[in-house]
């Protein structure tokens, strides 16, 4: 069974910083993803890893200011976002799959989604 756990969600001002973790508890090393959902709109793909770190995607409105990472020895993708936007304040929420296609993936398995609140 594939577990995921979000932390590190918060309060912050826009201009801040968080760092985003997720622990993908699993058999194997996954590709993992990070989405958003802002309240009344639908969810948003923010970006991806590729299991070995090979390849990056991120949506243009992060890109620059956020940063995905992993270290697959504590089975962690990182999801750093630096120069926050009132409009970056969602639940964000790290899925994952065996496989995906990064630019436009189908992931089997969620979080439970952590908190970012920007204030301008």
């Amino acid at each position: 069974q594939v577990q995921l756990v979000e932390s590190g969600g918060g309060s912050v001002q826009a201009g801040g910083s968080l760092r985003l973790s997720c622990v993908v508890s699993g058999r194997i090393v996954y590709e993992v993803g990070w989405f958003r959902q802002a309240p009344g709109k639908e969810r948003e793909y923010v970006g991806g890893i590729t299991r070995l770190s090979s390849k990056k995607y991120y949506v243009d409105s992060v890109k620059g200011r956020f940063t995905i990472s992993r270290d697959n020895a504590r089975n962690t993708v990182y999801l750093q976002m630096n120069s926050l936007k009132p409009e970056d304040t969602a639940i964000y929420y790290c899925a994952a799959d065996s496989t995906a296609v990064i630019e436009n993936p189908e992931y089997r398995y969620w979080g439970q989604g952590t908190q970012v609140t920007v204030s301008s």
